[in-house]
C-alpha cells in the first residue's frame, strides 16, 4: 500500500451503520476525548438492513412484559432501554416525535394455567416496575376491546395481562440511527467522518494498526468496532477469532389486517423456545393496520431478501460434525421440532394463512381469513449464534472482545433495545485500550437521567394529546 495519510488515520473505526454502530459513534464522539472516528457503511444510508424500520418489531423491551425474562435479566434490560427513551426526551420534540411512540402494551395469558403464571410474576415485578399493571378482562376491555371481546361478549375463556397504558413502547429504530449520526456530527472539535457505499472485504493487523480494506479504499486506525449482523463473524475470522462460532439465520415474516389493536399485545412466551411469541400492534408507519408475528424461519442468508448473502453466510456456517451435533440437539426437543415444522408451513402461500391465524385469534378472537394479508419485503434476520464448543444455541447478546483493540458484535437480544448499553460497554473497552478519558457526568446527565417534563403521568389528563396517546 502507498504510505497513508493523516486523512485515512483514526483512532477507531466502526463497521456497519445500524443502530448498533451509529449509537457507538454517537458514544464516542459526544463522550469522549478520541478526535478521530470513522463510521463505515456499505449502503448509502443508515440503518438499512436489520435496523431499518420494517425489519424488527419496533419495540422497547423494557422486561416488564417480556415473560421469558428472569427479574436480574428484566432489571438490566429496563436500564438499557431507558436509555433510549432519556437521548430521545431530550432531543425537539419534532425529532423526538418521529423516534419514539407512545401507546398501551400487555402481555396477555390466556387460560388457567397462563393467567396465573401472569399473577405471579406481576407480584415479583411489580416492586420494579411502578407504572406496571394487572389488567383484568375488564381492565383489557377497555384497552383493547377487539382482545376481550367476541361476537359482542366478553370472551369466554380466562384472560388477565400485565402492562402499562402509556409509556414510550414503539419506536423507529432506522429514525433513532440517523440522529446518533446527526448527534454525533454536531460534537465539537471533532472530526467524525461516515462514508457510506464502502463495503468492508478484509481486516488486518500490521503493527499497532488495524487496516481496513473497502471495495474503494484502505482505512487504518488504533481501534476497530464491528457492527455487522451476523458478517461480523466473517470478520472476526479473518483476524483468527470466533472459529468456534457458526451462525444459523432465522428470518422473521410478518402479516397485516386492518387496525384491530391499540397498542402492543404480547403472548407468554414457550421457555423452550428462542424465538419471540407471536405478538400484535400498530406500525410505526403504516396508519390503519395492525401487523402481527413475527413467524420465525431458518434461512441460508445473512440479509433478508438478498439472495447474494448465500455465499456469506456459507463462510460463517461452517457446517461440521459440531454444528450439526447442536442441530440434533435442537430437533431433539419435541417443542423445538414442531415449532421449526409450523413455521416452514407459514412459507406456504395458500396454508400459511389459515396457520397463522389461528396463533392471531389467541389475541383477538374474532379475526377473519380474509382480514389477514402477508406482509411483503417485512421482517428481517436474526443471526443467532452456535457455540460448537459447549454445543448449544446461543441466546441473547454475542460479543467477541479481542482485547486487541477489535470488538465484533453479533446481533444482541433484545436487539436494538440494547444498542447505547451495548455502545457504553463499547465505548469503555476501546477507551480503556487507548488510554483515553470518558466524561462521566455528560454521559450520566443524557443517557441515564429522564427528562420528565415529557412524562404523561405527570400532566393532567387533559393535556395529553391525541397525537400522544397515538
Amino acid at each position: 500500500h502507498d504510505p497513508m495519510t493523516a486523512s485515512t488515520h483514526y483512532d477507531c473505526i466502526i463497521v456497519g451503520g445500524g443502530v448498533t454502530g451509529t449509537a457507538l459513534l454517537y458514544e464516542l464522539a459526544r463522550f469522549t476525548d478520541l478526535k478521530r472516528l470513522l463510521l463505515v457503511e456499505r449502503r448509502e444510508r443508515p440503518a438499512q438492513v436489520s435496523s431499518h424500520v420494517h425489519n424488527n418489531s419496533q419495540t422497547i423491551h423494557c422486561g416488564d412484559i417480556e415473560t421469558n425474562y428472569s427479574l436480574e435479566k428484566a432489571a438490566a434490560v429496563k436500564r438499557t432501554a431507558s436509555m433510549i427513551v432519556n437521548y430521545a426526551t431530550k432531543l425537539p420534540a419534532r425529532e423526538r416525535d418521529r423516534i419514539i411512540h407512545r401507546m398501551p402494551k400487555m402481555v396477555l395469558g390466556v387460560g388457567a394455567a397462563e393467567c396465573q403464571q401472569l399473577r405471579e410474576r406481576y407480584a415479583t415485578l411489580s416492586p420494579h416496575y411502578s407504572r406496571l399493571r394487572l389488567l383484568e378482562a375488564k381492565d383489557i376491555a377497555r384497552i383493547e376491546p377487539a382482545v376481550a371481546y367476541s361476537n359482542g361478549n366478553l370472551r369466554p375463556d380466562e384472560i388477565v395481562a400485565l402492562g402499562s397504558e402509556d409509556d414510550y413502547t414503539a419506536v423507529n429504530f432506522e429514525a433513532l440511527a440517523r440522529s446518533f449520526v446527526r448527534q454525533a456530527r454536531r460534537c465539537e472539535g471533532k472530526d467524525v467522518e461516515v462514508q457510506y457505499n464502502q463495503r468492508v472485504r478484509h481486516i488486518k493487523v500490521q503493527g499497532e494498526l488495524f487496516i481496513v480494506e473497502t471495495n474503494q479504499t484502505c482505512f487504518q486506525a488504533r481501534s476497530i468496532v464491528v457492527c455487522a449482523g451476523g458478517h461480523s463473524l466473517k470478520l472476526a475470522h479473518d483476524l483468527g477469532y470466533g472459529h468456534h462460532f457458526s451462525v444459523l439465520p432465522v428470518a422473521g415474516s410478518y402479516y397485516f389486517t386492518p387496525q384491530v389493536l391499540n397498542g402492543k399485545v404480547y403472548t407468554v412466551q414457550n421457555d423452550k423456545l428462542p424465538f419471540a411469541a407471536i405478538h400484535g400492534d400498530p406500525d410505526v408507519m403504516v396508519p390503519g393496520k395492525t401487523r402481527w408475528g413475527p413467524t420465525a424461519l431458518v434461512l441460508p442468508v445473512l440479509e433478508r431478501y438478498n439472495w447474494e448473502t448465500v455465499k456469506d453466510f456459507m463462510r460463517v456456517f461452517r457446517f461440521d460434525r459440531k454444528v450439526w451435533d447442536v442441530l440434533y440437539d435442537l430437533l431433539k426437543v419435541s417443542d423445538i421440532r414442531n415449532y421449526m415444522l409450523k413455521n416452514f408451513l407459514f412459507e406456504i402461500p395458500v396454508l400459511r394463512r389459515g396457520i397463522f391465524l389461528k396463533d392471531a385469534r389467541k389475541i383477538v378472537p374474532d379475526l377473519k381469513y380474509r382480514d389477514l394479508k402477508f406482509a411483503h419485503h417485512v421482517g428481517g434476520i436474526r443471526p443467532q449464534l452456535i457455540d460448537k464448543d459447549h454445543r448449544r444455541l446461543m441466546m441473547g447478546e454475542a460479543k467477541i472482545d479481542t482485547g486487541i483493540g477489535a470488538i465484533f458484535n453479533m446481533t444482541p437480544s433484545p436487539g436494538a433495545t440494547c444498542c447505547l448499553e451495548n455502545a457504553e460497554v463499547d465505548m469503555r473497552s476501546v477507551t480503556g485500550f487507548l488510554g483515553a478519558e470518558v466524561d462521566e457526568d455528560a454521559f450520566a446527565r443524557d443517557l441515564l437521567v429522564g427528562d420528565h417534563r415529557h412524562d404523561s403521568a405527570d400532566l393532567p389528563a387533559h393535556i395529553i394529546t391525541g397525537a400522544d396517546a397515538a
